[in-house]
């Protein structure tokens, strides 16, 4: 099992916690993480950790979609993964309605669709097999809808075929794990509890199997928060607030992809309660309501040594093969020693 490290979606002052960075790649750490929202970008602080380091792998976790049109995408991924001798690992995702709408300003659609669509064309793009030729119902390439010239033709891109860049896609549910599956090279399940393999493996399959592929082709990448403290209800602080942020607050009742996720984990009551508190503005009860068991399952939470006890359950699903990489988010220097000390 590979082991990640989450470099965060930054705050109101663009800046990385390089210290950490560094550290990752001196232990060896596979690879390090930039993520994008409304704030910092995904791949600004992809190229500048690139720039920074000389072994480690950079990922997004995620590039959103609707920032970019797919050959943006692509081209990007591509001088990235050139000019760093192949570090670069592109992540995608359709992001949320909210975000979407209301930052991007673009209908949120059919976001399955659009991300087969999306990746057949960067993948065209990377393969360099000819002229790109995408008539899709998402994208049209070369354009010929309303408003169209007529001038535009097929075109195949300058920079040489890169057949090594890998693809990841963001997915919560079950279509979009097998979507995943289908289309892309791993997935980022968001959170994932290592004892508990139905919640993804069966939409995995499902995805292989219409791409023909097997299971060892594919990558399982959760997002693991970890928090390293003596105090272990000091230590779940920062997790319930992280859990109750997205179960209650990524998207409104009805539409909110990571509060059925974990209503799938078995955890309906504790959801609707966290949703309803967020919902009405009192965060800091939603974030009382979020269940010890599920930060246990999805986190590793507290002292050094129930840390290692718990990093047990996570061994051994990366030895099973249903888990690829470990993404640690969160991490103190002192917990990533630890990580690296008991995984690498």
């Amino acid at each position: 099992m590979k082991l990640g490290f989450v470099a965060g979606y930054g705050t109101a002052q663009a800046q990385l916690p390089m210290e950490q960075i560094l550290e990752a790649e001196r232990l060896g750490f596979h690879s390090v993480w930039t993520s994008e929202a409304y704030g910092m970008d995904a791949v600004s602080t992809a190229s500048w950790i690139l720039a920074r380091t000389s072994r480690i792998h950079v990922g997004t976790a995620i590039m959103q979609m609707p920032a970019r049109t797919p050959t943006c995408a692509a081209m990007t991924a591509m001088t990235l993964n050139m000019l760093s001798g192949g570090r670069f690992i592109l992540g995608l995702g359709p992001s949320g309605p909210r975000v979407v709408e209301g930052w991007y300003g673009v209908a949120y659609g059919r976001p399955l669709a659009r991300t087969r669509e999306y990746i057949d064309i960067v993948r065209q793009v990377a393969t360099r097999k000819g002229p790109l030729l995408h008539q899709g119902k998402e994208y049209r390439i070369p354009y010929d809808g309303p408003g169209a010239s007529g001038l535009g033709t097929p075109m195949k891109g300058i920079l040489h075929a890169d057949p090594t860049l890998r693809i990841y896609t963001a997915a919560v549910t079950p279509k979009g794990i097998a979507c995943a599956a289908e289309v892309a090279d791993g997935v980022f399940p968001v959170w994932l509890s290592p004892e508990h393999p139905g919640l993804i493996e069966p939409y995995v399959a499902e995805g292989l199997a219409l791409s023909g592929r097997a299971r060892a082709d594919f990558e399982v990448a959760p997002a693991v928060p970890v928090s390293l403290d003596d105090d272990l209800e000091r230590a779940r602080i920062p997790v319930r607030e992280q859990l109750a942020l997205y179960i209650g607050g990524m998207g409104p009742k009805g539409r909110n992809f990571y509060f059925d996720y974990v209503t799938r984990m078995g955890y309906a009551e504790a959801a609707t309660r966290i949703q309803d508190l967020y919902l009405a503005g009192n965060r800091a009860a939603a974030a009382a309501a979020v269940p010890d068991a599920l930060i246990d399952q999805v986190a590793l939470v507290g002292p050094a040594g129930r840390i290692r006890e718990r990093l047990g359950a996570w061994k051994e699903a990366g030895r099973s093969g249903r888990v690829g990489a470990m993404l640690a988010g969160g991490c103190s220097i002192e917990a990533m020693r630890l990580l690296a000390t008991e995984l690498l």
